[in-house]
């Protein structure tokens, strides 16, 4: 372990060091430059007085929330010695098993390549690069032949390989015993118990006031909402994302959500994000992938289905197409447990200088991307900063719901949290479910791996994803998953298949969230 010291110092030169090459760096260095040419800059005391001007010109507040937002996406420094995969995932049984997982992947795209006899990448012909450029906006009118292609993976897929997860360290015969954990998931992580999980989460009390909640005890509902919605102004005008994370676990006022999405999340739109945002848009109309069949068939399979977010076709497709090419995406990989897969250029296989990233964000969307972004679509009209919103979501949250990892919000942890809850807290609902071969998890794991998107009412979701943000996990998740079937159990105990499990399930869309993990986490005697 590093002492505190050290390891404070380590994290200060890396934000120092990843701040260096930013847009923000060179605009503090600008804005230094013209300070020196104001009457209150005295030579004698310079530093303290460009010091003085940051702070009251409301520079200091950006660079805060730059560092901020550094700390939150980036882990803790691993010790000095400690080897770079380290940082990426520490166990190297859970390294292997995901090596393995994205070879199997990578196997499917390229036999799904070789049968159609489509390349991964062409240069479009000129005509067609018009047209594309003419329908950018209604790309959902398009109707290309996609029967031949299938999703690279399903959730369910996904879920077999982790049910095979094993630690080869840990004395795990294939006799039942009391070590063996009853449930899908059977490698030892620590998770928490409701005792932490209540004081984690203690914002989200029964005698706090919460947005998505109607009647509080203490208040009326519309004095809180009037008071929440003043304060949650005041933190707009501060421009504080720390503020804002802390001031959203409470729920963001419908008016004011996106703008302290964007808060916390640090994207302001500058045009030179705008600028970029148009770079990798003419970088889908100049080239063809064969990954942007996958998005046209996973969108036209889910969110083009969806009553909520059917309308909303034609920003998936530019967002996630234009998401395909961003290689700054390819920077979560030096924290996350994935690699990128490589390809090569023709006739070039197997020569390492000729190897690319493929696709270029070094993302395989999978059955059910899409509905990461759907929800955003409700909160942001301008393809650009719906663009940037995604991304950082993506690469702070949404990564670690399809990769193999022991991280406490990855979606291994995840579905141990799920089951041990459910096990401790429901054990009779979930031996029940057990011996008649429903097993929890595999009605679950879907909610949790697309986080609950196209499941939930999107007033809903929003609000489950306002605790994501404020609390900088994905923990809630599992338990918001654990909660709805305590809230089922009375049926579900009534169940006798897997089938009649899934229907009670089947529908969440009438489902509170809030009211829901209040009474999971905080009125359930433990």
């Amino acid at each position: 372990m590093l002492d505190p010291d050290s390891g404070l110092s380590l994290t200060i030169a890396r934000i120092v060091q990843r701040l260096k090459g930013s847009s923000l760096h060179s605009q503090l260095e600008r804005q230094a430059r013209v300070s020196l040419h104001k009457p209150e800059i005295k030579l004698e005391s310079l530093k303290e007085d460009i010091k003085d001007f940051l702070k009251t010109s409301g520079w200091e507040k950006k660079l805060q929330n730059a560092v901020y937002s550094e700390l939150n996406v980036f882990p803790s420094p691993c010790h000095p010695a400690a080897p770079p995969e380290h940082m990426k995932e520490p166990l190297a049984y859970m390294r292997k098993a995901q090596g393995s997982w994205e070879k199997r992947i990578l196997k499917s795209l390229n036999s799904m390549c070789t049968e159609l006899g489509i390349p991964l990448a062409q240069k479009r012909p000129v005509s067609e690069q018009k047209e594309l450029l003419n329908k950018w906006n209604e790309m959902g009118t398009d109707e290309p032949d996609l029967s031949l292609f299938r999703p690279v993976y399903a959730p369910k897929d996904f879920l077999e390989v982790l049910m095979n997860l094993r630690n080869p360290n840990y004395e795990n015969g294939e006799q039942p015993s009391f070590r063996n954990h009853l449930g899908l998931i059977q490698v030892p992580l620590k998770v928490k118990d409701i005792p932490e999980l209540k004081e984690d989460f203690s914002e989200l009390g029964l005698n706090i006031g919460q947005l998505g909640i109607d009647d509080s005890a203490q208040v009326p509902p519309e004095f809180f909402e009037n008071e929440h919605v003043r304060v949650g102004q005041k933190v707009l005008a501060e421009q504080d994302s720390a503020a804002a994370q802390q001031y959203v676990r409470q729920g963001c006022p419908t008016a004011l959500r996106a703008d302290l999405w964007a808060l916390i999340l640090n994207i302001s739109n500058q045009p030179e994000d705008i600028l970029y945002y148009e770079q990798l848009k003419s970088n889908v109309i100049q080239h063809n992938l064969l990954v942007d069949s996958l998005i046209y068939k996973d969108v036209k399979l889910t969110a083009s289905n969806d009553d909520y977010y059917f309308v909303f076709e034609d920003y998936l497709y530019q967002v996630l197409l234009c998401f395909s090419r961003d290689t700054s995406v390819l920077e979560h990989f030096t924290y996350s447990s994935a690699t990128p897969p490589k390809s090569y250029i023709r006739g070039k296989l197997g020569m390492e200088e000729y190897a690319v990233f493929y696709p270029p964000n070094g993302v395989i969307p999978f059955h059910g991307f899409s509905m990461y972004v759907a929800p955003l679509c409700f909160l942001y009209h301008e393809p650009s900063k719906l663009y940037q919103i995604f991304r950082e979501m993506y690469v702070r949250f949404f990564f670690r719901l399809h990769s193999i990892s022991s991280h406490p919000s990855g979606i291994v942890s995840l579905c141990l949290l799920f089951e041990t809850l459910l096990q401790t807290h429901l054990p009779q609902l979930f031996y029940h479910l057990r011996e008649i071969g429903a097993q929890p998890l595999r009605i679950s794991f879907k909610w949790m791996v697309r986080a609950f998107s196209g499941y939930l009412a999107t007033d809903q979701l929003l609000l489950l994803w306002d605790r994501i943000l404020g609390y900088n996990s994905l923990e809630i998740l599992a338990v918001l998953a654990a909660a709805v079937f305590a809230f089922r159990a009375v049926n579900l105990m009534e169940v006798t298949s897997l089938a009649a499990a899934e229907a009670v399930l089947a529908d969440l869309s009438t489902l509170k969230v809030m009211p829901l993990l209040q009474i999971f986490l905080f009125a359930t005697v433990t």
